[in-house]
């Protein structure tokens, strides 16, 4: 049932290698996912999205954060000559020759409740007259402000609604990219690991044919076997030679893929490991199910997608035709021939305005962006229920082909081993003349075919485990949710 011949194949194999070459590498299917996960170009890639959506993110929190900042003119020269109108009307062209310098210290706080922002700022502004040789100072030692939409889309309210699932979703779009590598590199695996196991069929089969095609001429010679005997195995034995020239290319081939997704560099043999099969394993739909709405990043795009169509919906509200800002700062401001004569006695500013637009005639342009938007969220809603629908009987769908994988595994272990040990009969029989040259090709061939399908049958076991990996992000043999640092 282990298919113990097969793993002779690859331990011969393996000793076979290892003599004609020292630096033999012998890898089991984790130890390649892992290279891929650690090299390969895609978990390069994925990883390099991953820190983009970070610096997204970090980006969007510091619009939530004060924000201070030092502004200027430094220097504010001119010398040139500017026209100035007269009182009488004429224009007259005046040189002017001065420095025109300021710096402004300013300080800001968005609300998120109300979308409006609270700001501070400090000024002082120097102006040299180099014709006149007279210097001027102007500042605001303090003054506040704040500033708020009214009537209008909170941005602000609603990106903290969004951007924190968008972040969300991006983690666990990382840890998929990683479990897609490992169904990736799951196929070079067991290309080259067929690869392998038919190249090592091919070599025993050239050299059974050889041993067979002895006794056979033997037997000629004696007049048991007829000539149309020898031609078969003759045939039988340019046929097996082809197989190793066919098998070795194959492998090759197999082995630069392997090589070249997983990132590994060299020059050295690879050898795989059969890879055991969990047949105890039990994973029911119910469970899948939960651990993918739980971990999956189509998941959290469920509630984002929602929460964007809501979002939509606000805006096209917010832009209703009314807008209106209020803008309301207090402070100080002086003017001096010194800087500390700026900062005596200043005289107090105040500032409250309301600023509107009101569109008279608008041809309902403002209810046609309303209810397309809400068109629009009712799409998105029956949308995403869809693909929830698709999304959990593309699971059911899953659980059920690993569970028929797992028992075809069992099936075919166990094909295997009858051909194997029928094929050795056969060449018995034959050796005692008590079995035709036909009949040995027959069980020859099915030999052959049984151990190709068994590692075609391990292939579909592991790539169904792997894509249930992928669609829930759980491991199922340690019964842990899948996590990447």
């Amino acid at each position: 049932m282990k298919l113990l011949y097969i793993i002779l194949l690859l331990t011969i194999s393996t000793s076979a290698f290892a003599a004609g070459s020292n630096d033999t590498l012998r890898l089991t299917l984790q130890q390649v996912v892992e290279m891929a996960k650690a090299n390969s170009i895609a978990a390069k890639q994925a990883a390099t999205v991953r820190e983009t959506k970070y610096w997204e993110y970090r980006t969007f929190k510091s619009n939530y954060q004060p924000q201070l900042s030092l502004s200027g003119i430094l220097p504010g020269y001119t010398k040139s000559f500017t026209q100035v109108q007269q009182p009488d009307g004429t224009i007259q062209f005046q040189p002017v020759h001065n420095d025109n310098s300021s710096l402004a210290l300013n300080f800001s706080q968005s609300i998120t409740a109300t979308g409006g922002s609270i700001y501070g700022t400090t000024q002082l502004q120097r102006f040299d007259d180099f014709d006149r040789h007279n210097i001027l100072y102007n500042g605001i030692p303090y003054g506040i402000g704040y500033t708020q939409p009214l009537f209008q889309f909170n941005s602000l309210k609603w990106d903290k609604r969004i951007e924190p699932l968008k972040y969300n979703e991006s983690k666990q779009v990382y840890i998929e990219a990683q479990e897609k590598i490992a169904i990736d590199v799951e196929g070079f695996f067991f290309d080259l690991l067929l690869a392998q196991v038919n190249l090592k069929i091919a070599e025993t089969n050239y050299s059974n044919t050889q041993k067979i095609m002895a006794i056979a001429n033997i037997k000629f010679e004696l007049g048991k076997v007829s000539k149309n005997d020898i031609l078969q195995l003759r045939l039988e034995q340019i046929n097996a030679k082809k197989a190793v020239g066919t098998a070795k290319r194959d492998m090759e081939i197999a082995t630069l893929n392997l090589r070249s997704y997983t990132g590994q560099e060299g020059d050295s043999q690879i050898v795989l490991i059969v890879p055991e099969n969990i047949s105890q394993m039990q994973v029911s739909s119910d469970k899948v199910l939960a651990e993918a709405f739980a971990n999956r990043s189509d998941a959290i795009a469920f509630l984002r997608r929602v929460a964007e169509a809501k979002r939509d919906v606000a805006k096209a509200k917010g832009q209703n035709g009314l807008t209106a800002t209020l803008n309301a700062n207090l402070g100080y401001s002086g003017t001096s021939t010194t800087i500390p004569g700026v900062y005596k006695n200043p005289q107090n500013q105040q500032v409250l305005q309301v600023q509107l637009a009101v569109p008279i005639l608008d041809w309902g342009r403002s209810k046609s962006r309303i209810k397309t938007a809400l068109a629009n969220q009712q799409f998105t809603e029956y949308a995403v229920e869809q693909d929830k629908q698709t999304f959990k009987q593309q699971i059911v769908t899953q659980v059920s082909l690993f569970n028929v994988m797992k028992e075809q595994l069992v099936y075919t272990a166990e094909a295997d081993s009858i051909a194997s040990e029928k094929y050795q009969i056969a060449r018995e029989r034959y050796v005692l003349g008590d079995l035709s040259i036909t009949d040995l090709g027959i069980a020859f061939r099915e030999n052959d075919q049984a151990k190709r399908d068994y590692v075609a049958s391990l292939r579909d076991f592991w790539g169904a485990y792997y894509q249930l990996r992928y669609l829930s992000l759980y491991d199922f043999e340690i019964n842990k949710k899948i996590t990447y640092q």
